[in-house]
């Protein structure tokens, strides 16, 4: 699968989350860079990325800092809550 994440760094959120199946990269990629020329045309830094992995909980375990704060990383390697 590919995901779509437009991410608004200086809040540490998800903006946009898509996915895709693997037979719509060129939709993907269309998708993606939409969104990037828009945020340029508006003057708004965001990162947008699009990342492939077998599934949703493959992307949160391989990328987590889209979707935790560095505190919940940093206690899920101390074995804290």
């Amino acid at each position: 699968m590919l995901f779509l994440i437009e991410y608004k760094r200086s809040e540490g959120r998800i903006v946009t989350l898509k996915s895709f199946d693997d037979s719509e990269r060129a939709k993907a990629d269309q998708c993606r860079l939409g969104i990037e020329l828009d945020l340029n045309e508006k003057g708004i830094d965001h990162e947008v990325v699009l990342l492939d992995a077998a599934d949703e909980q493959a992307l949160r375990r391989t990328h987590r800092r889209y979707f935790e704060d560095a505190v919940q990383i940093v206690n899920s390697l101390s074995g804290g809550n």
